[in-house]
């Protein structure tokens, strides 16, 4: 029996969709007050008072994109939601295509996911054990961290190059009995780049038996990291992460994927995997198959974002080497000071890493959104407060816990 959605059907709809330049109807709002509105449950601020003083707040501590998700994508999501009653397993074999096609890949290389973190846990559960450690840089996303140490595998931790590029040589080393070695390229928190030399570098030395996870959910928005991929399609033990979440503005969608063998793949998926939203699904072929959004998101990101550490370094302020939505920032100060002091003026920037407590995340917004964090910064640095009053509550809580809840 025919789905309600058929694959030409779809095809011809996403095709057009590709083209588009008006957001859904379905959804009423653009993209950009959509990503606004979304971090109000972050705030410490009440954002009423916020606006009504003229410093609505700006949500730059997450690596969300605030342009949300493209003009073609909202109008898949349009298309397709009346149909959200049914799995439509069709629907996720065609972005399984795609995906594959795109990749130089076999559709059995590609499982998806809501987001990239549910496979890169997976990945720590399916290859590290007591006895097989996992292999990370510091400071990096630490999802992985978390599992190992919920299920009792050693971790080893190696700090960045000077350049900020993963030290693979240390990693390669660390541990003759690695189960899993984690390389995020470009890094988060430093948006750093590891070079391809290195990569093929870490697969032939990498421990024997342990698997290279590459996490690319960042690669869009760099014009020079080479991706993991047709390492996979020669059927090394690699296993490649991405996600839809950063230069595709799907954060609160949640699509990503895993790429790999069919043999790792079917390690990870025992842990879970589920039926994914038809929405996500609907709006990441419209994004794939728009061939206009990585090179003018990854542009705009570039520019805007050299703009703005380039003014940071002229006032004296060392930033990380970035090709990503997100740089860090020396602030000489202890960075939760900085980040509770700059939230006095709307502005609320990223954490530190336990490695670089004087180094703050920030993500790449606006060009308005980096003009108030380049206004808040000089009058923070010169000892001003801002107007705002602060949920002490909450910032004790998430000093207390030393992060927050991440997603890829």
């Amino acid at each position: 029996m025919k789905t309600p959605i058929s694959r030409r059907h779809f095809l011809r709809g996403s095709a057009l969709a590709a083209g588009a330049a008006s957001a859904a109807p379905l959804l009423g709002l653009p993209g950009v007050a959509l990503a606004q509105r979304a971090g109000r449950s972050r705030l410490k601020v009440d954002p009423e008072a916020a606006t009504a003083q003229g410093l609505p707040p700006v949500m730059i501590n997450a690596n969300e994109n605030p342009l949300g998700p493209s003009a073609s994508a909202l109008q898949a999501i349009d298309g397709i939601a009346p149909q959200g009653g049914r799995y439509l397993g069709e629907l996720q074999q065609e972005l399984e295509q795609e995906l594959a096609s795109q990749l130089g890949l076999k559709t059995e290389n590609i499982v998806p996911y809501g987001g990239s973190t549910p496979p890169l846990q997976y990945t720590v559960m399916a290859f590290t054990s007591p006895g097989a450690s996992l292999v990370t840089a510091d400071p990096t996303f630490e999802a992985g961290w978390r599992v190992a140490e919920s299920i009792g595998a050693p971790m080893h931790k190696i700090p960045l190059r000077k350049d900020f590029s993963h030290d693979v040589q240390a990693m390669c080393a660390a541990d003759a009995k690695a189960g899993m070695l984690y390389i995020c390229n470009p890094n988060n928190p430093t948006g750093s780049v590891t070079t391809r030399k290195d990569i093929e570098y870490a697969l032939k030395h990498k421990p024997k038996g342990s698997v290279l996870v590459l996490d690319e959910a960042y690669i869009h928005l760099s014009p020079t990291a080479v991706s993991g991929a047709d390492m996979v399609a020669a059927g090394e033990d690699v296993v490649v992460l991405r996600t839809f979440s950063k230069l595709y503005g799907m954060a609160g969608i949640r699509l990503g994927y895993a790429a790999a063998r069919p043999d790792l793949l079917k390690k990870m998926t025992y842990f879970g995997i589920n039926a994914l939203p038809v929405t996500a699904m609907a709006a990441g072929l419209a994004s794939l198959r728009d061939p206009d959004l990585v090179p003018q998101r990854q542009h705009a990101n570039t520019v805007l974002r050299d703009e703005v550490t380039t003014w940071l370094t002229g006032k004296g302020f060392a930033c990380t080497t970035s090709e990503s939505n997100c740089f860090m920032v020396d602030v000489k100060r202890p960075a939760p000071e900085f980040m509770e002091a700059m939230a006095t003026y709307g502005v609320f920037v990223g954490r530190a890493w336990p490695v670089w407590p004087t180094w703050s995340r920030i993500t790449v917004g606006t060009p308005q959104e980096m003009a108030r964090f380049q206004d808040a910064f000089a009058k923070v640095m010169a000892g001003q407060r801002g107007p705002l009053q602060l949920s002490t509550a909450l910032l004790q809580d998430e000093r207390r816990d030393g992060s927050v809840t991440a997603y890829a």
